[in-house]
């Protein structure tokens, strides 16, 4: 379905060609009806199906003509990632229209929480927050949400797996009791049924590829040891030349700057991306990530949703992740908006019950990756972690002492 056969403002249709796009996607398709209605919406689909542009695109157009400064919508999101992705996405969608937003999270410095109370307290017509950061404000008085007619949980499996609960509670008990509730997710656990229940009132549910990754990834997995490693990551990228983007995972922090290490040693220039940078440095490594003037980054999970980057050749995860619902999201970062794409994950012995777990999830064999000999003997998929033999409890022989 084309975008001009949505009900769109003409001014946001422009914005919208304008940046290049002309098709809706599936969950766009369902969700924009819907939310024009002013429908409660719970909506499941997996990460780079264009779920921003589901909800942003007709909360702008409500917005459209709006003649005061209050706050009308509240976009709580787990990470300052996907808040500075999706304010940018509205301001590109809203080129043409005069719509205000902000992104308000933490991890900045005095400059920041001055700037962002500065703006709260002028008025934007959407707010795009972290729910600690928005609860410090809320809790000094900064921000008034009593206007709110819209309040938007993206990515809701992942605050409630970070313990976002209580604050998700707490923020919602500043807003009236009048609005329009709409929850996206990639996954569907058991957590946010009861959330769903609590807040959203006869919501439309639209679910599509619930826990699946995007058809274009070709999935791979390379079965090894944890010294082969290195040696095994050199290759994959250096008989990728053609590659201009590498976003590699790994479970730990730890390992970030161990494996940046290990590629600029063997000639690949690579930055890192932890919750422990900056976020300053944090903001200068993902712009350069999105202009290509870094080909290869490695992150933790705190990157594997909320960065909004084309056109990514290949996610390589170092590690399996620790769910299986990480999969779908870090392997979301490529193949998106039906592009195509590459996955490779490496598995050890140890991990290969993750591996199934995996399988299971995303309903498919994932193959194996085939490596010339050098690389040597690796496990294959029948390999088990090695379980330390228990000694049997020594027990003293009781003493007879009647015995003569």
């Amino acid at each position: 379905m084309k975008f001009t056969e949505l009900k769109l403002n003409e001014q946001l249709l422009e914005a919208i060609s304008y940046m290049g796009f002309e098709t809706a996607t599936p969950v766009q398709e369902k969700a924009i009806p819907a939310i024009l209605e002013n429908r409660d919406m719970i909506a499941c689909a997996q990460t780079g199906t264009g779920k921003t542009g589901a909800f942003v695109l007709p909360i702008i157009n409500k917005l459209i003509n709006k003649k005061d400064s209050s706050t009308d919508t509240l976009i709580i999101v787990p990470t300052r990632e996907l808040a500075i992705q999706i304010d940018e996405q509205i301001l590109g969608f809203s080129y043409f229209v005069s719509v205000t937003s902000i992104a308000v999270y933490g991890g900045g410095d005095g400059k920041d929480w001055d700037k962002q109370k500065t703006a709260l307290q002028n008025g934007a017509d959407i707010i795009v927050a972290t729910p600690g950061r928005l609860l410090s404000y809320l809790k000094l008085g900064f921000v008034n949400l009593d206007t709110v007619k819209h309040l938007v949980l993206d990515e809701a499996d992942r605050m409630l797996d970070m313990g976002f609960i209580d604050d998700l509670k707490a923020i919602i008990s500043f807003l009236k009791k009048d609005h329009q509730t709409l929850m996206f997710s990639a996954t569907m656990p058991k957590s946010i049924n009861q959330l769903v229940k609590r807040i959203l009132h006869n919501p439309v549910e639209i679910s599509l590829s619930v826990s699946k990754p995007a058809e274009g990834v070709n999935h791979n997995v390379c079965l090894c040891y944890d010294e082969q490693k290195g040696k095994i990551l050199n290759y994959i990228i250096s008989e990728r030349k053609q590659y201009d983007s590498f976003l590699i995972f790994t479970s730990a922090k730890s390992k970030v700057s161990e494996i940046v290490r290990l590629l600029n040693k063997s000639g690949f220039p690579a930055k890192g991306i932890s919750s422990d940078l900056k976020q300053d440095k944090r903001e200068e490594v993902v712009t350069g990530f999105k202009s290509k003037r870094i080909r290869i980054l490695v992150a933790t999970d705190v990157m594997s949703r909320g960065i909004d980057v084309k056109e990514i050749n290949m996610v390589i995860n170092y590690d399996v992740p620790h769910d299986a619902e990480d999969y779908v999201h870090r392997v979301g970062r490529t193949a998106r908006n039906n592009a195509a794409g590459e996955a490779l994950t490496f598995v050890n012995p140890r991990d290969m019950h993750k591996l199934r777990k995996t399988e299971q999830l995303i309903q498919i064999t994932i193959p194996e990756i085939q490596l010339p000999d050098e690389f040597g003997k690796r496990p294959n998929r029948e390999s088990r972690k090695l379980k330390t033999k228990t000694k049997r409890p020594y027990y003293r022989k009781k003493k007879n002492y009647n015995k003569k």
